[in-house]
């Protein structure tokens, strides 16, 4: 059973969310503003590090700024650092106030929230520490009347199997219906097929598979949920929405920044699986998925992976001309020199890690076959962006010949997911001008201008959804393993030595080689 959910725009005179006997038991991703009313005790195993106070911290001081939050809510930080109560409070509070989306900071709401902080030393590797985290747990459930408990792992990758076993073996993984034990673990989940599917067998084992939440914080970002709103909630697109209309997708996440220290993690990882196997692969579902029956976590992941088990494989002797790796050199970020990957600290001077991956990839379906899907993404690139970009074939007929459509570029549909979040309609327009010229134009719509404020974190979403116990943006184990099923055989590949690892300059658009994937179909990249 769920956590109870109400609207947030549902107060009473003094400003408490109403609650009615009649609420629904069991709130979906539909729900576009509810705030949980029972009571939830979140854990975040490596609370000391980069993402608690980077996005969860901030995140949980933005969800009590805008009343998000229930009655009796407490977080329980755990790391191997030795720190007091106080002292983590203050952690907390430093990564609130240089972090929160939310300034100037309202005093009043973090003197509330840091109340409900909390500090429990632990070894995540020690089995004996869980013992003492359970007796901290019983105490802070006993004062605070929580209902429900949410283990976050923000921590490497290598660790989560090990806290998911501590957590089981002291007792601390099953809980009841009315009593839930739900845990969240952030991407990458496993580094091929068979380590995914042992960390899924150990999750379901443990924990039971309705209470695993397996995070990929693109889904729950406000433009990439606004992809299926675009399809399903407007008629004047999803008729054109197929081979009969669309002439190729392509999907572009590029960063600008490189590891940012983070070499350890990085040089085990690389683009394919930090990026590719999980948001890429996710942004091309929701892309392509059928309509589902309904808006729920059943339906809609059932259609998200009926797509991944459409997608062509890619043959060995074929990976070369439909999979592009590359790695960044030395070069400058806004006019700034930065140094080349393998300058990186932390980095093997003769590290073959790639920081950018770029493929085609075909979808085996009524729907999608013969429409290529171009898929890229890199560290160190020329600018920020995350797009989809759907072009749509041209007229069957030059009705105005071809001296006045000579400029004119394809119809397309972006999706700007980030930075300006937005959607760009291209289409052609006569100029305002004596004879016939027709240029393309852009019908824009950006979520600043239009809604009158920028959307919440993607995190904010995520622990909302993990409170409540809403999976729908979340992906489920037979998911994971469809996406490593893709993604293996290209990472076996590069492991034999035999695929060109391309170096590109920072600050490029990543490696040349990389635009003959398109200009062999006839088609080039589109800069974000």
């Amino acid at each position: 059973m769920a956590t109870h959910a109400v609207s947030a725009d549902a107060r009473t005179p003094d400003n408490q969310a109403a609650v009615t006997a009649d609420a629904a038991p069991a709130p979906t991703a539909a729900s576009i503003h509810f705030r949980p009313v029972e009571p939830v005790l979140l854990v975040i195993f490596g609370a000391t590090g980069d993402l608690s106070r980077r996005k969860l911290l901030p995140s949980l001081y933005n969800l009590a700024h805008d009343d998000m939050l229930p009655e009796g809510f407490a977080v329980l930080g755990a790391a191997k650092e030795e720190l007091s109560p106080n002292d983590f409070r203050a952690l907390a509070e430093d990564s609130i106030r240089h972090w929160s989306r939310s300034q100037p900071i309202d005093e009043r709401v973090l003197r509330r929230l840091l109340e409900s902080v909390f500090y429990q030393p632990l070894d995540l590797r020690d089995e004996a520490g869980y013992i003492r985290l359970g007796r901290r747990l019983e105490q802070l459930d006993k004062e605070r009347q929580t209902r429900h408990w949410l283990y976050y792992c923000a921590t490497p990758p290598g660790i989560f199997s090990t806290i998911v076993r501590n957590l089981d073996a002291v007792g601390l993984a099953r809980g009841s219906d009315d009593r839930q034990r739900r845990i969240l673990i952030e991407k990458p989940f496993g580094t091929n097929l068979q380590s995914a599917r042992e960390l899924n067998q150990l999750v379901a084992r443990s924990f039971g598979e309705e209470c695993v939440y397996r995070i990929d914080h693109y889904l729950a970002k406000e433009t990439v949920q606004n992809i299926l709103i675009l399809r399903f909630a407007n008629s004047v697109f999803e008729p054109i929405w197929s081979n009969h209309y669309v002439d190729n997708v392509q999907i572009t996440v590029a960063e600008q920044l490189g590891i940012e220290g983070r070499a350890a993690y990085y040089e085990r990882a690389g683009a394919l699986r930090d990026m590719v196997q999980n948001h890429l692969l996710q942004l091309l579902t929701l892309v392509t998925l059928e309509p589902p029956v309904s808006y729920n976590h059943q339906a809609l992941r059932d259609e998200k992976v009926k797509v991944l088990h459409a997608v062509r494989p890619i043959k060995a002797d074929s990976m070369d001309q439909q999979v592009v790796r590359g790695q960044y050199g030395s070069g400058r970020i806004c006019g700034q020199p930065v140094p080349g990957y393998r300058e990186e600290p932390g980095v093997a001077s003769n590290s073959t890690t790639e920081t950018y991956v770029a493929l085609r990839v075909s979808i085996d379906s009524w729907r999608w076959a013969g429409v290529p899907f171009y898929l890229r993404t890199g560290k160190r690139l020329a600018r920020r962006a995350s797009e989809v970009r759907i072009e749509f074939k041209p007229p069957p007929h030059i009705t105005f010949g071809r001296q006045a459509t000579r400029d004119l570029e394809p119809n397309s549909i972006t999706v700007r997911i980030q930075p300006d979040e937005g959607i760009v309609l291209r289409v052609g327009a006569k100029a305002p001008e004596p004879g016939m010229e027709i240029r393309s134009v852009d019908m824009d719509f950006a979520y600043g201008r239009s809604f009158g404020h920028g959307s919440a974190d993607a995190y904010e979403h995520l622990l909302v959804d993990g409170m409540v116990g809403d999976p729908t943006h979340f992906i489920r184990g037979d998911e994971v393993e469809a996406a490593w099923t893709i993604m293996d055989p290209i990472e076996e590949r590069w492991t034999t030595g035999l695929s060109p690892l391309y170096s590109y300059l920072a600050g490029s658009w990543g490696p040349e080689v990389a635009d003959e994937l398109l200009a062999r179909d006839g088609r080039k990249w589109h800069l974000p």
